[in-house]
Formats: structure tokens, C-alpha cells, sequence
């Protein structure tokens, strides 16, 4: 009997000494430290932007102004509206006056002022854009007054292209979107050797230039001209660009058998621009005196009214007036043998006794005297006659020097199988061209080792 009872305890209590057991084990498990969850901190580096700076100064600490000159402003008008008043204006005119005259700003020009970031945004400092590439900047934020001038760094990209004449070169250049600029420029190299008037049809060119540009890839005008070729009733007429004599270090073209390709006189007064709209002719009937018979011992070069007009050769200005029917004119002696005269300029440039070198500016076209349009009467004077200039067998320029060719032939060699070897643009246009960046400091570098030796 009291086995059977403590079989029964046993069963009765077994299940309830495992739940004793379990309870204390969880009870201890509960009452350790719990462990701490971990919460990965991620730090985010926030990068400060880059300051941005222009003509010399952190744009970040002023408020910058940008604005065009209006009709009837003056610098003084500009900084008093920016809180810049008398006797300052006076003190920044006087002080700067060799850099920059503050009375020559004008109209349609832009500007930018860098102004105080407080509330009245009074001007510190002013910068005058000449151009797109070259400024002046003003500084009067302190006591001392300051103007230097800034110019934008540029990028130059050597190119080259070819085409061919369809109508006139004007439109051969055009059709491959380059500025007629360079087509003055190229007329100006060949003008004793090819008449662009007379190009024949299928006559074609290659052309190595400079094209500058800003910003990357704003254009701002042409470099150099490296070199050219025309093919030209079925001839080829080169030009490089090469410093013969770098004492006078002036560059010159020359042809592929180092002839020179400039004359002593220019073919004429003006750029390639113009037309010849009358030649030298001593039975010419003129309306503007009833279509009578008068002779006419100039040529007529018709161009827009102010286009700069040149000197054709290096001499000195005998005559520079205002007479009659020649209007405002100047008269060059270039030696005992030549001298030239230029009419009907609006203005003129050159005084007597001044010396002026070939290329240089004397005047511009104009309507003085007896024209009917615009342009420039070219006079050519010769022992003392007028003569027809076109019509003359005028020197040479100086020759390069014999001891100078072998060195000219090594410098051209490369340059020539470059030219060769451009293939020719097709009927359409299109322009096939190789663009090779470099910098004005790289071009700077470049030239002291393209510049011939000297001559002794």
C-alpha cells in the first residue's frame, strides 16, 4: 500500500519539480544585462564648394553686379548709383588716369562691379570689358586706388581645312563656317599672287590656322596662319609662315622655294573687302562732271564708310589736308623713285612728317570731295607721274638670305607634307578639319625655336 502511494507522489510531483526548474532557469536568463543594440553612426562629409575666383578676387565675398553701359552714362553716373560718390569718383579718375581715362567708357560696353554683401551694396571694385578677352579692373574697396588690366586665359586650337571655289572664296570659307576674317587674312598673304577676282572654278585650297576661343568653347578671333596652298590654274602656290631675321623678329610668307610673297607696296590700301570699282583710266567718262571725258589717275577701292584704310609701303606722310574735290587725303613718299596719295577719307589718322610703316592705318574711307559713295581713290605717283600701279613692275621686298634657305627648307618639310596630304572637302561643304589644343605659353615657346637663325 505505501509503495503504490509513492509510486503515485512521484507522478503526481514530477512534472511540477521540471516546471520548478525551467521557471529558475528562465528567471536567471531574465535577470542578466541585457545586451546593448549597436547603431552604426554613419558619417557624411559634407565638401565645401570651391570658391569662386575671377580678375584676382573671391567672387563669394561680394555681391556681383553685371550690367551694360547705357546711352548718356558716364563713370561717375555708374558709381554714384552703386553708393560711390564725390570726392572718391574724383580720387579713382586722377589715380588711374595712365591705365585707364574713365571718360572713354562707352555705350553698349558691359560691366561688372564686385559691391559689400550688406544691405546698401555699396561698388568696391569696378571691371570695364574692352572685349570679350581683355578688361580693366578698378579696385578702390581700401584707401589705395588701383587699375590694372586682365585678360582672359585662352585655349588656341590648331586646325586645318580645304575647300573649293564654286564661286568666290569669300563663299568657299563661308560654306565651311569660318569667319571672314581669315579670308581677309588669306588675301592679304597671297595678294601679289592670286587675284581673287579671277579664281577659277574647281580651283581649291588648304589652309593650317589658330582659332582662339575662351571658356573652352567661346570663339574669340584667329592666331596664326601657318601655312597655305592655292591650286591655281593648275599650279600650287604655297605659304609659310616663317621669322626669317628674328633680330627684327617679323614674320613673313614665303613660298616652297623660300621666294617672298609680300612686295615692297601692298595691292591694296584696304582689306579684302572691297571692290575695285574704277581703275586708272585717262579717257574716262565721269558723270559726277556731266559725263564729260576726264581722266582718272587713280583706283577707285570701294568699301564701307570708316573701313580702316593702310599705308601701301613704309614712308613718310608729306601732305596730310583737307582740298577740293580729293576731300580729306594724305600723301605718302616712300622714296626718291614712289609716294602714294589716299582721297575722300572721312577722317584722317596720319600728320605731316610722321613716319609710317607698310600695313599701318592713315585714315578711314569716307564721302569727302567729290564721290558719289564710299571709298578710296588710289593715287600712285612715280618720278614724279601718275601712273597706273597695276600696271608696273614695282621691287621686290628684301630676299631672303641665301645662308637662311637651308634651315627654311628644314622648317617647311613637315609642315608641306602636312599640307599634301589634307584630303580636299566634297561639293558640299563639309569641312574636314584637325584641331590640336595648345596654350599662348606653349605657342610663345614654340616660336623661339621655329625663328630661323640670324642673319649676320
Amino acid at each position: 500500500m505505501y509503495f503504490c502511494l509513492s509510486k503515485i507522489r512521484t507522478k503526481l510531483f514530477k512534472p511540477t519539480y521540471y516546471t520548478i526548474i525551467l521557471l529558475l532557469l528562465a528567471s536567471i536568463y531574465s535577470c542578466k544585462e541585457e545586451k546593448p543594440i549597436e547603431i552604426k553612426k554613419e558619417i557624411i562629409k559634407v565638401k565645401k564648394p570651391k570658391p569662386i575666383l575671377k580678375y584676382g578676387y573671391n567672387l563669394d565675398n561680394y555681391t556681383v553686379i553685371k550690367d551694360t553701359i547705357k546711352n548718356g552714362e558716364s563713370f561717375g553716373i555708374i558709381m554714384d548709383r552703386h553708393h560711390v560718390y564725390y570726392p572718391k569718383i574724383n580720387q579713382i579718375a586722377t589715380t588711374i588716369k595712365d591705365t585707364f581715362d574713365v571718360r572713354r567708357v562707352r555705350a553698349g560696353k558691359p560691366y561688372t562691379i564686385l559691391a559689400s554683401k550688406d544691405s546698401l551694396q555699396s561698388a568696391k571694385i569696378f571691371i570695364y570689358k574692352h572685349n570679350k578677352v581683355e578688361a580693366t579692373v578698378i579696385d578702390f574697396k581700401d584707401s589705395i586706388v588701383s587699375a590694372f588690366k586682365y585678360r582672359e586665359p585662352i585655349k588656341i586650337v590648331e586646325r586645318q581645312v580645304s575647300g573649293k571655289i564654286t564661286n568666290n572664296f569669300s563663299q568657299a570659307i563661308d560654306t565651311l563656317g569660318i569667319g571672314p576674317v581669315l579670308a581677309y587674312e588669306v588675301a592679304d598673304i597671297y595678294s601679289w599672287t592670286v587675284d581673287f577676282y579671277r579664281l577659277q572654278k574647281d580651283d581649291t585650297f588648304k589652309i593650317i590656322f589658330e582659332e582662339k576661343f575662351i571658356k573652352d568653347t567661346i570663339p574669340v578671333g584667329y592666331g596664326e596662319i601657318k601655312a597655305a596652298v592655292f591650286k591655281h590654274r593648275g599650279k600650287d602656290l604655297y605659304a609659310f609662315r616663317y621669322v626669317a631675321d628674328t633680330i627684327k623678329n617679323i614674320p613673313e610668307y614665303f613660298d616652297n622655294e623660300a621666294g617672298l610673297l609680300r612686295r615692297q607696296f601692298l595691292k591694296s590700301p584696304v582689306k579684302f573687302q572691297y571692290r575695285i570699282s574704277s581703275r586708272y583710266n585717262l579717257s574716262r567718262r565721269i558723270k559726277l562732271y556731266g559725263n564729260r571725258i576726264r581722266a582718272h589717275r587713280g583706283t577707285d577701292f570701294a568699301a564701307p564708310y570708316g573701313t580702316p584704310i593702310m599705308t601701301t609701303a613704309s614712308g613718310t606722310v608729306v601732305e596730310s589736308a583737307r582740298r577740293g574735290g580729293n576731300g580729306n587725303y594724305v600723301k605718302v613718299r616712300h622714296n626718291s623713285t614712289y609716294s602714294t596719295q589716299y582721297l575722300h577719307m572721312k577722317r584722317r589718322k596720319a600728320r605731316v612728317g610722321d613716319y609710317v610703316q607698310q600695313g599701318d592705318i592713315i585714315g578711314w574711307v569716307g564721302l569727302t570731295g567729290n564721290t558719289s559713295g564710299p571709298h578710296v581713290c588710289y593715287r600712285f605717283w612715280k618720278n614724279g607721274s601718275q601712273v597706273d600701279p597695276f600696271r608696273q613692275k614695282l621691287p621686290s621686298a628684301k630676299p631672303m638670305n641665301d645662308s637662311l634657305k637651308p634651315k627654311y627648307y628644314e622648317f617647311i618639310s613637315p609642315i608641306k607634307q602636312r599640307l599634301d596630304s589634307i584630303p580636299l572637302a566634297t561639293d558640299t561643304g563639309e569641312m574636314l578639319k584637325e584641331e590640336i589644343e595648345i596654350t599662348e605659353e606653349e605657342i610663345t615657346a614654340k616660336q623661339s625655336t621655329n625663328h630661323g637663325a640670324k642673319e649676320h
